[in-house]
């Protein structure tokens, strides 16, 4: 562990004891949360195929919420009572107004905010479009060049710190009032039709086959639908949520949006 890492550990450990007069604390966890803030440091990522969190950044965050006292925030004629500030550095990316994000999320250049929320400890990556009242929870991380349709919720989590944060790659689509939660995860290059609920415990199962493929992961490069799959119950049959993948992609194929909407109307989900 870094030295900061282990002091925020240390920090973390007797955390109870903690109050906003603990100036040396706080200016710690404000320079940590700069780091987010600013991209140098990530809360979870890929690695080896798994995902990887960096619990003491959560810590860090969680932290912050105990050491740092309300404030009221101007903005324009809007007033907010919080206990962090939104943020400002906005270089390269284009933020519609209505759009906000909470200072601690980091968000590339070239992106593009439609009236959208981005909480603390987010990662939105390079080209992305968070479109209209899209929101993107705290910790969770989107890739680059990826579009969240309007009205696509991605979950955020803090705790437990060692929670796994929803993680989409790089050029995957949300479709419309998509639902991605509990560590839910979209491969690179992936299209998620609108309306799906993904969360960490949903069967994601491939139309060919009808081998189940994972639970809450979408694979890289192929097209998934919401579903129902029938199960007896002792009150009767019921139809339990699960994610049909009905199509696979070349890797770097690009479907226009005319055959996209063409091949999940012909699969009822449009």
């Amino acid at each position: 562990m870094s030295g900061d890492a282990e002091r925020i550990a240390e920090l973390w450990a007797r955390r109870e004891s903690l109050s906003p007069a603990d100036t040396d604390a706080l200016e710690l966890v404000r320079s940590v949360i700069g780091r987010l803030d600013d991209g140098t440091e990530r809360v979870a990522e890929m690695l080896d195929g798994g995902v990887v969190v960096h619990e003491w950044l959560k810590q860090a965050i969680l932290l912050l919420f105990r050491l740092a006292e309300l404030e009221v925030i101007e903005v324009g004629p809007f007033e907010f009572r919080d206990r962090l500030p939104l943020k400002h550095s906005f270089d390269g990316v284009r933020v519609v107004p209505g759009a906000s994000a909470r200072w601690g999320a980091y968000i590339g250049p070239g992106a593009v905010l439609m009236p959208s929320y981005v909480n603390i400890g987010a990662r939105v990556g390079a080209g992305t479009m968070v479109d209209t009242w899209a929101t993107v929870g705290s910790c969770a991380q989107v890739g680059d060049n990826v579009h969240l349709s309007g009205g696509v919720g991605v979950g955020g989590v803090l705790e437990p710190p060692q929670a796994a944060p929803v993680i989409i790659g790089d050029g995957a689509m949300i479709g419309s009032r998509s639902m991605l939660v509990e560590g839910a995860r979209v491969g690179d290059g992936a299209v998620v039709g609108a309306g799906t609920l993904l969360s960490g415990s949903i069967p994601v199962i491939d139309a060919q086959s009808g081998e189940e493929l994972s639970r809450g992961v979408v694979p890289a490069w192929s097209v998934a639908v919401s579903a129902t799959r029938r199960r007896q119950f002792p009150g009767g049959e019921f139809g339990l949520p699960c994610v049909l993948v009905i199509k696979r992609l070349e890797p770097g194929e690009r479907h226009g949006k005319a055959e996209l909407s063409e091949l999940l109307r012909d699969h009822g989900s449009l």
